[in-house]
């Protein structure tokens, strides 16, 4: 929308997506709501938060599966350092367990991306008010899930181990022994309750608890 034709103070939007024309499109079209203003459009996570610190968004939306640091990881970051960007996750990947991440990292919305834009310049315009706004579908399947069962090193051995790496690779990337490194693969195996570690890591990854 042209700029003669905006309120005095638009909302002013950070957007993360790695696809190009996904990026673009939503740029386009949150351009054309009135009071929303995309200030920011980047495809990588590793950069989110140095865009951030220097264009001051009052809304990030941001893509889960960055290159460079997931948006997940970006928006525990923006917390820290930009504590006045609020943080909508929009992803295509609905997954109970990337809504407790999302939430745990301080995240105000969470939705998916196959709803229209007008659902998501209203969300975007609720949680700039201090709303949380997540996706109903996903909130109910996140309460039935339960919590991610894998600790923090067991996740870190089981996403060590996506590259098909032994398990000698696992410890000396880790800095663990050996042993050590089978006991969190055995325990992430169990808790998955799958057959292997590359079974254990797919089912992991489906859940969203890496």
């Amino acid at each position: 929308m042209p700029s003669s034709h905006r309120p005095a103070k638009s909302i002013r939007v950070l957007l993360a997506e790695d696809q190009g024309m996904m990026r673009g499109a939503l740029a386009l079209l949150l351009g054309m709501e009135p009071d929303i203003e995309v200030v920011a459009q980047i495809g990588a996570g590793d950069v989110i938060v140095d865009t951030a610190l220097m264009c001051r968004p009052d809304v990030a939306l941001l893509d889960i599966e960055l290159p460079g640091k997931s948006g997940l990881d970006a928006a525990a970051e923006l917390r820290d350092e930009v504590p006045d960007c609020r943080v909508l996750i929009l992803t295509t990947f609905g997954r109970p367990g990337y809504l407790r991440r999302a939430m745990d990292a301080g995240a105000a919305g969470f939705l998916v991306k196959d709803g229209p834009v007008e659902e998501l310049a209203q969300a975007i315009r609720r949680v700039l008010m201090g709303e949380t706004v997540v996706d109903p579908a996903l909130a109910a399947a996140a309460l039935a899930s339960g919590p991610n069962p894998l600790t923090t090193r067991e996740r870190g051995v089981l996403e060590a181990s996506a590259d098909g790496a032994t398990v000698a690779d696992i410890a000396e990337r880790l800095r663990l022994s050996e042993s050590t490194v089978r006991n969190y693969l055995s325990a992430a195996i169990g808790k998955t309750g799958t057959r292997n570690r590359t079974e254990a890591l797919r089912e992991a990854r489906q859940q969203g608890w890496l």
